[in-house]
Order: structure tokens, then C-alpha cells, then sequence
């Protein structure tokens, strides 16, 4: 680590003095609405993690200085400019749009003060996400490192902090995308068709809290219908012999139930004749979790929770079906890429984040599978409140070439390095435990189409006992394998029931694909691809309809489930139901939502 000059001090307040007229997004591709509406200092402000909420929090969204240098040599002495934290450094609302590749490091520094009623109080720094390898200084101490592009992680920093003044942060980001084995999802170095733009560097919030010494690290909710109950775990930051949690169950701000029980630990809490949730009626209750430590408060904390069941069972013609709380349901649902023009994997605002979630609800959807991508938490907490069912895919990686990918379907699994196959079980263990208290999601995808697949059995079967409340699809047009809940098969563009299982449910897990340009929306205007293409918001409504028929006989037939590529245009895709800058849906809304509540309701109650 370099020294900080005094003049790098002031240079670095004179510009944050100023921060509204040193940025603007880079580049002159397309964006969305809500580009227009950010600054500096109003980014990415709601609060960052909605299943443990506080009420003290300070982000640290904004302008920081960054550099690009070579991976193995020591920070620069300049800056190469500023960056919009928490855009990657290739996006356009970063303000810096450049390329950093496997080759290089890329390093953020910013200064921070700590609020003076938190002066009794330890302080955590917490990161969202940082895509890939980050190490993170205090000061000039390094206090820790991570790895995984998807998972929330924090550190203690208080014995670091200088006790008063500004707090220096320096952060170094490795990120080699394609080129080496972590989970990356569809980013490539060289992006093309169905492959995208890397992503490197802080994509989340990154935010500091006060908590006390021992407060609540993580609440952990698992809902039993058939029993009326809730299973909670309340972690702690230490086990100190004594301490106790008292947890109350809130229906429309009226407790309905209060326990108290020694921490860390679990207790089951029953409700009486609970609320279920369901995308129909997605009733939430609220949780109020309160640590005692030696007779007196120490942390409170809120959260939320949903009754609801995810299940399977024969119907009245033997094809095994899926169920929510205990009924046959058809879910329905949209490919989410979640990308955005203007800001790659994060989108610009919170409103954003919102907008794809309604819209697809409000085009007839029930459900949205999460493709090879974990959202920030807000996302998840927008799909619990609004109602809609959640697949979520384990993001694809290693380097298994493009020229490779005709050989999904041979039975043959990748062959992991020790390493690789050591740090796909830490990042998915991470994943499945970050948002394993979400009602919305109801199903885990270890794999995609092959993508980096192997042991399918044992990680299938590891998932379903970690995790036994929600069911798990084990390669989603893969390689398919007897094991899991789900067999999901893929046709393009228009559905299909080419394989068939007889013990689980079969779904389409993707399907679809019509593709229609729209100039003025288009993230390359002369370069654009999709399954099929068509030349008229009436030719893809038409054709969806026509698929949309297809599919309510092939449920009659046994498929279970169906997924629809996909919610928006992505890059140089034009599958989408809007426009990458999401400014036009580009089918006839009435029609699809008409038709989407005829294929839900041909198994009934949905």
C-alpha cells in the first residue's frame, strides 16, 4: 500500500466538494428513464438488506477515486479519475466504461466519517457484492479479503478506526471473467450473441452500521403450513452464555405471538390459523427481533416473513404436478437476465428494480426464473411483496469454451478442478444462505444447459438436504440426470414436450425467443440477434398467442411449468418482452395477459 499525500487529500475533497459536476454516465449507447434521475449523492439510497433492517446506517454510494493498474504491483500514486460507486467499472452510469480484464486490478479509495453518537458502538462495513476477488483496507491496514461476485460480506472495523476525522477505505478488485473458474454468469472478454459484458468491481451498496458488541448477525425463517408454524434461527456475533432473543410476530402491526429463547439457537413458533402467502394474495408478516444480553437490550432488528409451501403430488390423471400450499399451480414465468444498458448488472435505481417486477406480473406472469444471476436483496424483498414466485439459478462458470456447448446433452460431466469445484460449493452455500428466508423463491437451479456441470447428483442432492423446504431443478436444459425434484427441458422457439418423466414434474424452463428490433432502442443498430425475428409489435403478439395455444395442450400432456425467454432485450438480444431500455413493451399487453391467465387457469385456482 502507497502513503496518501497531503495533496492527494485535498485534490480528493476539492473534487468531492464539487461531486454533481464531476460525473456523468460514459458512452452513448441507450439508457433508461431512470438514468436521468441520479446523482452522485442521490444513488442507491434505500436500505441495502430488508431481512435484518436496523435503524442506524450510513451509505457509502457515490463518487470514489479509482485506478486501473497492472494485477501485481502496488496501488497507484494517481488516480485515473472518478468512479460512481456502485456501477462497474465497465458500465456507463460508472462514468468510466472501460475495460479491465484478467491482466489488471482495479483499485477504489474513498474517505468516511463516522457519525458521533456511534462513538460507543462497533461498526461494520458491509459490500453487497464485488465481482470478483476484493481486499479491503482500513486506514493502510488490510482488514480481510473475499471471493464470490454474488454474496453480501462485511467486516469489523472498528479497531482500525482512527478516533476522529475522516477514515480512509481503499479497496483492489480481481476480476478475471471467463478466464479462470468462478461463477460469472452469461459475462464474457469477448461479448457476443447470448454472452454480455464483463462485469468488475463493487456492483452493490457498500454501507457502514453501528451495532453492539454481541448483536444479531443473520435470521434464518422457515415456514411449515402443515403445521402452523415458523421455524427461526437467530445467529449472534457471539455465543455468550445467558443471552436470549425475544421474537415477536407482528399480522398488520398486532402481535400474534411471542417467544423468547436462548441464542444463538432455533425455536418454533406457532401461528394460529396462519395467512398463507401465494403470488395471488402475498400476505407478509412483520418480525421484530430483540437481543438481551446480562438483563438488558442490546440489538433489535426487523424482518419479515411468508407462510407459504412449494411442493409436488399426481393429480387425478397420475402426471405429477407442482403445488403451492398444497394445490396443483402453474407456474408461469419470464427468463430474467437482469441486466440493464446503462448500468450492466445493476440496475439504476430501486424504481427500476420494482418496474421489471410489476411488469412482468402485470403481463400475466406468476413466476420469474432469476437466470444465472443473484439480484441484490431489495430485488428479492420487491418479489415478496408484490407476489411472484422465484427460480433461482446458481450463476454458470468455469472455462468451458463456447465451441464446447454442443455437447450438453452427451452425459458427460465436466471435470472440475479441485479448486473450481472447491469454490462452486462455497458460492452457492453462500447464495442459498443469503436469501433462504425469501418466500418468493420456491426453487434452487445448481446448473444451466451444461454450463459448467458436474457432479450433478451429489451437488442436487446436497442442495435438497440443505435446504429441504423448496424443491430443486438440477440442470435446467442440461444434462439430465434421475435426481432432484424437476426435470427442465428447453425448446426454441416454440414449445415442446420432447421428454417426458413420469416421477417428477416436467416443465419448459425456456421456450420462446421472438425476436423483434426496435430502432431507437437498439444497444447495437446494426448487430442483433434472436430465435426468430419478426418486423411488427402484431407479428410477435400473434406468434406469442400462437405459442400460448401450444402450450395449454402440452399441459393436458404433462408439462408443468413454463418459462418464457425473456423479460427485456439484453445487448444484442431482441427476445425480449420490452426493449433493453425497458421504454417499450414490445407486444400487445391486453392480448398476453389475457393469454397467460388461460394457461394458468388450465390446471385451475390460478
Amino acid at each position: 500500500m502507497r502513503k496518501s499525500s497531503y495533496l492527494g487529500t485535498v485534490f480528493f475533497l476539492f473534487l468531492f466538494g464539487s461531486s454533481s459536476a464531476q460525473w456523468k454516465p460514459a458512452g452513448e449507447r441507450i439508457k433508461t428513464v431512470w438514468a436521468e434521475q441520479i446523482s452522485p449523492d442521490n444513488v442507491l439510497n434505500a436500505y441495502p438488506r430488508p431481512l435484518l433492517e436496523r435503524e442506524e446506517w450510513k451509505n457509502l454510494n457515490g463518487l470514489w477515486n479509482y485506478s486501473i493498474s497492472p494485477r501485481r504491483s502496488l496501488q497507484p500514486d494517481q488516480h485515473d479519475g472518478l468512479i460512481l460507486v456502485p456501477f462497474a467499472v465497465e458500465s456507463s452510469l460508472s462514468g468510466v466504461k472501460k475495460k479491465v480484464g484478467e491482466e489488471n486490478v482495479v483499485w477504489y479509495e474513498r474517505s468516511f466519517t463516522i457519525p458521533s453518537g456511534w462513538s460507543k458502538k462497533d461498526i461494520l462495513l458491509h459490500f453487497g457484492a464485488v465481482d470478483w476477488k476484493s481486499d479491503i483496507w482500513i486506514n493502510d491496514i488490510k482488514v480481510g479479503s473475499h471471493t464470490g461476485g454474488y454474496s453480501a460480506f462485511h467486516f469489523n472495523i472498528t479497531p482500525y478506526l482512527k478516533t476522529r476525522g475522516d477514515q480512509k477505505l481503499v479497496v483492489r478488485v480481481w476480476d478475471p471473467t471467463d478466464k479462470s473458474f468462478q461463477p460469472r454468469g452469461k459475462q464474457v472478454s469477448d461479448p457476443q450473441g447470448i454472452w454480455y459484458t464483463a462485469v468488475t468491481g463493487i456492483w452493490q451498496t457498500v454501507w457502514i452500521e453501528p451495532v453492539a458488541n454481541n448483536h444479531i448477525t443473520a435470521v434464518k425463517t422457515t415456514p411449515d403450513i402443515d403445521l402452523n408454524k415458523l421455524n427461526i434461527e437467530v445467529s449472534t456475533s457471539k455465543n455468550v452464555f445467558g443471552d436470549y432473543a425475544e421474537v415477536r410476530i407482528l399480522e398488520e402491526g398486532v402481535a400474534v405471538s411471542t417467544e423468547k429463547f436462548a441464542v444463538p439457537g432455533i425455536m418454533d413458533i406457532y401461528i394460529d390459523s396462519p395467512r398463507l402467502w401465494s403470488p395471488e394474495s402475498p400476505f407478509l408478516y412483520d418480525l421484530e427481533i430483540t437481543l438481551y444480553s446480562g438483563g438488558r437490550m442490546v440489538d433489535k432488528a426487523g424482518s419479515y416473513f411468508g407462510m407459504r409451501k412449494i411442493s409436488t403430488a399426481r393429480d387425478r390423471h397420475g402426471i405429477v404436478r407442482l403445488q403451492l400450499n398444497n394445490e396443483d399451480y402453474f407456474p408461469l414465468g419470464t427468463l430474467d437476465q437482469g441486466w440493464w444498458p446503462d448500468g450492466l448488472y445493476t440496475a439504476p435505481s430501486d424504481e427500476a428494480l420494482l418496474y421489471d417486477i410489476r411488469m412482468t406480473k402485470d403481463l400475466g406472469f406468476n413466476m420469474i426464473r432469476k437466470h444465472v444471476k443473484v439480484e441484490p436483496a431489495r430485488w428479492y424483498m420487491h418479489c415478496d411483496r408484490e407476489g411472484i414466485l422465484v427460480w433461482q439459478d446458481m450463476p454458470n462458470g468455469d472455462q468451458t469454451p463456447v465451441w464446447q456447448m454442443q455437447q450438453y446433452f452427451d452425459g458427460v460431466e465436466l471435470k472440475r478442478s479441485p479448486q473450481s469445484e472447491a469454490n462452486y460449493r462455497k458460492e452457492w452455500k453462500a447464495v442459498m444462505d443469503l436469501l433462504h428466508s425469501h418466500p418468493s423463491i420456491v426453487t434452487w437451479i445448481p446448473f444451466n444447459e451444461g454450463w459448467g456441470q458436474f457432479k450433478t447428483e451429489e451437488i442436487t442432492g446436497w442442495t435438497k438436504q440443505y435446504d429441504p423446504s423448496r424443491l430443486v431443478l438440477p440442470a435446467s436444459g442440461g444434462n439430465h440426470f434421475q435426481t432432484g425434484d424437476i426435470l427442465g427441458i428447453h425448446h426454441y422457439p416454440q414449445p415442446r414436450l420432447y421428454l417426458y418423466d413420469a416421477a417428477r414434474p416436467t416443465v419448459l424452463s425456456e421456450f420462446g425467443g421472438i425476436g423483434l428490433a426496435l430502432d431507437g432502442h437498439l444497444w447495437e443498430p446494426d448487430r442483433n440477434w434472436g430465435y426468430v425475428q419478426f418486423n411488427s409489435k402484431r407479428e410477435v403478439t400473434d406468434r406469442y398467442l400462437e405459442y400460448a395455444d401450444e402450450l395449454k395442450k402440452l399441459i393436458k400432456a404433462g408439462i408443468s411449468a413454463a418459462v418464457y425467454t425473456q423479460t427485456s432485450d439484453v445487448e444484442i438480444e431482441v427476445n425480449g418482452l420490452m426493449t433493453y431500455d425497458r421504454r417499450q413493451v414490445k407486444m400487445d399487453a391486453d392480448m398476453i395477459r389475457r393469454a397467460n391467465h388461460e394457461i394458468r387457469r388450465s390446471l385451475g385456482g390460478n
